[in-house]
């Protein structure tokens, strides 16, 4: 055993369900005589991007990313975030019928989101335009584009900014495949020694059962990352995305990923098929 824990980079995105997710860890509570974290946050496409240089030990991705940093990275039982019945939004400054969106031009936070890749896999034609996650509605209000894809705390305050939720991807996915759908995870640097693997698992599943177990008091810390929800929304959006499936994937998850991944490939917005790998 080292004398000193092993300081890593623990690398993921500043909304509040990963700051609830991530709240035993950042905080101490929850801590090893192996492993200590350094907190690095930044929005999860530029994760995406810094994931396929290998820059951190760990980290947030999309699971859209996956197959282009699978051979670097293996993702984590626990630490997803997961919408079961809902997802992310496809926002208009007007009502418009599903079968409109055809040839529009819409605001996306980025290409290697899970959120793009099933915008994608339900309407494959339309001009995507790359802005920050958190300028999209923005985008959408000033008619600088038709609609606009809303992810984090977006998907709860739409409607504040004069928006109406056109398609819900989370509930579309549902409806066509029966999963729920799988939007991020933690990834784990599959050069780190099996011991140092299986302790950063640990340490993840017990931030995220402390969190859950301490609710009140993991919640206030996530409220500073909710970007203006007022704390009823706040307190929802954490629900939604930190729950049985983010503690522990199951089987149902891998499954999800999986046929996400394979109809992405098969539909010629992934370069190659890839299987998922998990490890607890």
């Amino acid at each position: 055993m080292p004398s000193s824990p092993l300081r890593l980079v623990c690398a993921h995105s500043p909304d509040s369900d990963d700051a609830y997710m991530f709240y035993g860890l950042a905080t101490r509570k929850v801590r090893s005589r192996l492993v200590s974290f350094s907190h690095l946050l930044a929005d999860i496409e530029s994760l995406n991007a810094q994931a396929r240089q290998g820059a951190y030990e760990l980290t947030a991705v999309s699971y859209h990313a996956y197959p282009y940093v699978a051979s670097r990275y293996v993702l984590m039982a626990s630490g997803s975030s997961v919408g079961d019945g809902y997802g992310p939004i496809l926002a208009a400054a007007r009502p418009m019928a599903p079968d409109e969106i055809k040839g529009k031009r819409v605001a996306v936070p980025g290409l290697l989101t899970t959120a793009y890749l099933v915008l994608k896999l339900f309407e494959p034609d339309l001009e995507a335009v790359v802005i920050p996650f958190d300028q999209v509605l923005e985008a959408v209000a000033e008619h600088a584009v038709d609609l606009g894809l809303v992810i984090h705390e977006g998907q709860l305050s739409y409607a504040r900014g004069g928006c109406c939720k056109i398609v819900d991807l989370g509930a579309w996915w549902k409806s066509q495949h029966g999963l729920p759908l799988p939007l991020g995870a933690n990834a784990l640097d599959r050069t780190l020694p099996a011991e140092i693997q299986a302790e950063c698992c640990r340490l993840m599943r017990a931030s995220i059962k402390y969190a859950l177990e301490h609710h009140e008091e993991a919640l206030h810390y996530a409220m500073q990352f909710a970007r203006d929800l007022e704390p009823r929304l706040a307190e929802k959006f954490v629900g939604m995305y930190v729950n049985h499936y983010t503690l522990d994937c199951g089987e149902l998850v891998p499954q999800a990923a999986q046929k996400l991944l394979d109809l992405g490939f098969e539909a010629g917005l992934i370069p190659h098929r890839v299987t998922v790998e998990f490890i607890r």
